[in-house]
C-alpha cells in the first residue's frame, strides 16, 4: 500500500529567514530571561518583565494577522521560538506555548471576525491567554468535565471550577469548557471566552509544584459567572471539536518545549565536561562519557525532527495527528533522559541548584503529564495504527 507524499519544506533545514528568527530568540533567552531564571524558580513566579518583553518581542502573537497586531507567522514559526525559550527557561516557554499553539490558535481557528478583532489586538500586545479544560473529575477523561452553562436571556451562566490551568495566573482571557446540556453527553460541551473581570469569575489556588514553578497552574472559580451570547467560541455543542483538534496541535509545543529543555540540559553539561578534568584529561574524552552523550545528542535530534514533522505538516494542512502524538510522547521521554543525564555528568555539582541542570530534571517532568499523558500518547498512536492497517 502506497500513499502520496505530502509536500512541505525539508524537514530537516530551516529557511534563513527561521534559522534568523531562532536565533534571535535564542539571544533574547540568554539576555533577557536567563539572569532571572534561577529567582523566578524559587518565588515560584513569572517576572511581569520577561512578560511585557515577550510581547515587545511580538512572541505572544506570533500566528496573529499584522492587521490585528500580531506578527503573521507560520505555527511552525512559533514552534521554534517555544523550543528556543526552553533551552532557557521551561517556564517561559510554556507561556508563550499556551498563548499561541492553544489559545490564538482556537481562535483564529473557531472565532468570529468580531472575536478576532475585538480580542487579537489585546493578545498580541498586553492579554495573556490560558486554556480550560481540566477538573478534578476530568484529567485524561476529558470529556467527564462537571462546569455548567445556562442559558439566561442575552447571556450564558457558568458555575464550576477548573483545575491545573496553566497561565491561569496571569491571564486576562479564558477558554472555558462547560457543559450546555449534560443529557448530549460531550455533545453538549461548548467553549466560551471568559475575561478575567466577567461577573462570577475568580482565579483560585496557585499549585506549588516540582518543576516549571515560575509558570503559574492555579484554580479557577466560575459562581454564577455570566458571558455574553457572543462570547461562544464556535458553535454551541461543539466544544468537544475545539478541545480536541487544539489539544492535537498543542502538543507539538510541548514537544518544542522538551527538545528545548533537553538540548539546554545537554549544552551545559557538554561545556562542562569539556572543561572539567579528571586523571589528566577533560572528562568528556572518556569513552564511558563520550557513548553517553553521543547517543543522547542523537535521541535529541531524533525528538527535534519528530517535532518539526509534525509542525510542518500542520502548515501543511495534512494529517499530523499521529506524528504529533509520536513527537509529544518521544520529546518528553528524551528531555527526562537528557536532564537526568546531565545531573549525572555534573556529579555532584549537578545536584545542588547552584547549577542550571537540577531544574532541567525537575521541569522536564511534567512533559510526560500534561496536554495528554504519555500512555495518552500511545493509546492514540495505536488505534491510528490499526486504522492504518486495517
Amino acid at each position: 500500500m502506497t500513499s502520496k507524499p505530502i509536500a512541505h519544506q525539508p524537514l530537516t533545514r530551516l529557511s534563513e529567514d527561521e534559522q534568523m528568527f531562532r536565533e534571535a530568540v535564542q539571544q533574547f533567552a540568554k539576555a533577557e530571561v536567563a539572569p532571572h531564571v534561577h529567582r523566578m524558580d524559587a518565588e515560584a513566579k513569572m517576572d511581569p518583565k520577561i512578560i511585557s518583553k515577550l510581547f515587545e518581542m511580538g512572541l505572544m502573537g506570533v500566528e496573529v494577522p499584522e492587521a490585528l497586531g500580531g506578527a503573521d507567522a507560520s505555527f511552525f514559526t512559533a514552534i521554534l521560538a517555544v523550543e528556543a525559550l526552553a533551552e532557557v527557561d521551561p517556564s517561559v516557554s510554556v507561556f508563550v506555548d499556551v498563548q499561541n499553539t492553544l489559545v490564538n490558535n482556537a481562535i483564529l481557528r473557531w472565532g468570529t471576525p468580531e472575536q478576532q478583532a475585538k480580542y487579537f489586538p489585546k493578545m498580541s500586545s498586553e492579554w495573556v491567554g490560558s486554556y480550560c479544560l481540566s477538573e478534578a473529575t476530568s484529567g485524561s477523561d476529558a470529556f467527564a468535565l462537571k462546569t455548567r452553562a445556562e442559558r439566561r436571556g442575552d447571556d450564558w451562566v457558568l458555575n464550576g471550577s477548573k483545575l491545573w490551568i496553566t497561565n491561569g495566573a496571569e491571564a486576562s482571557l479564558y477558554i472555558v469548557l462547560a457543559n450546555v446540556d449534560p443529557a448530549k453527553g460531550y455533545k453538549g460541551i461548548t467553549a466560551f471566552l471568559v475575561e478575567r473581570d466577567f461577573p462570577g469569575f475568580s482565579v483560585g489556588k496557585k499549585e506549588d509544584k516540582l518543576g516549571i514553578r515560575a509558570s503559574s497552574t492555579t484554580e479557577l472559580l466560575m459562581e454564577d459567572c455570566i458571558v455574553p451570547a457572543g462570547n461562544v467560541l464556535g458553535e454551541v455543542g461543539k466544544g468537544y471539536k475545539i478541545a480536541i483538534e487544539t489539544l492535537n496541535e498543542g502538543r507539538i509545543g510541548i514537544g518544542a518545549q522538551m527538545i528545548g529543555l533537553a538540548q539546554g540540559a545537554f549544552d551545559y553539561a557538554m561545556r562542562y565536561m569539556l572543561e572539567r578534568t579528571q586523571f589528566g584529561q577533560p572528562i568528556a574524552e572518556f569513552q564511558g562519557l563520550e557513548f553517553q552523550y553521543a547517543q543522547l545528542a542523537t535521541e535529541i535530534e531524533a525528538a527535534r525532527l519528530m517535532v518539526y514533522n509534525a509542525a510542518r505538516l500542520k502548515d501543511a494542512g495534512a494529517n499530523f495527528v499521529k506524528e504529533a502524538a509520536m513527537a509529544k510522547l518521544f520529546s518528553s521521554q528524551v528531555a527526562e533522559r537528557a536532564a537526568s543525564l546531565a545531573v549525572e555528568f555534573l556529579g555532584g555539582v549537578g545536584f545542588t541548584k547552584e547549577y542550571p541542570v537540577e531544574k532541567f530534571f525537575r521541569d522536564a517532568k511534567i512533559g510526560k503529564i500534561y496536554e495528554g499523558t504519555s500512555n495518552m500518547q500511545l493509546g492514540t498512536i495505536g488505534k491510528l495504527l490499526r486504522k492504518q492497517y486495517s
